[in-house]
């Protein structure tokens, strides 16, 4: 029998870049580039780059937990990012870039602490990745999603998100 989809929303720097990875793991229904885990309401992309929202750059994952377990995704977003980085990943710099989780579901708020715990020794510095129940999710503009595939020859594209992209298959297995 097959369960629910399931969500979760997660910032592990730009969200052309996390959107990019995920969108190539089975299991993955949809992924939804947008901003959250800060105060102001319907904020937008120049709000967020200008740093008064608190909101960070975030994807929400809608996910087939039969096929993509919450502990499969966790892998995933912590192989693809630095969450050691304090409002930084790569070339992007300020609290929107931070590394974040937000969940809905209490059960999910064990597992992600358990993870984290279980993964902390592999790291040189302590994971700074921020946990946090979901309060609001806004969706970007509409030329934020699939930023990448409908990109991949701008410069951004090709020298920041592209080694990820190859990185992660890499390390996943993935042709």
């Amino acid at each position: 029998m097959v369960g629910k989809n399931k969500e979760i929303v997660l910032g592990g720097g730009c969200f052309w870049c996390t959107q990019a990875v995920f969108d190539m793991f089975k299991g993955v229904i949809k992924t939804t580039p947008g901003y959250a885990g800060g105060t102001t309401k319907n904020p937008t992309y120049k709000e967020v780059c200008n740093g008064d929202t608190g909101h960070a750059e975030v994807i929400k994952i809608e996910y087939n937990p039969d096929v993509a377990t919450l502990d499969k995704l966790l892998e995933i977003f912590f192989a693809s990012h630095d969450p050691t980085l304090v409002n930084q990943q790569g070339p992007d710099i300020g609290s929107q870039y931070r590394s974040i989780i937000l969940y809905e579901d209490e059960k999910d708020r064990k597992v992600i602490e358990d993870y984290i715990k279980s993964i902390a020794g592999n790291f040189k510095k302590p994971i700074a990745t921020e946990v946090k129940k979901l309060d609001a999710f806004y969706p970007s503009e509409d030329y934020h999603k699939d930023y990448y595939k409908l990109n991949p020859l701008q410069p951004y594209c090709m020298f920041v998100i592209r080694p990820k992209i190859d990185k992660i298959k890499k390390e996943f297995y993935m042709a």
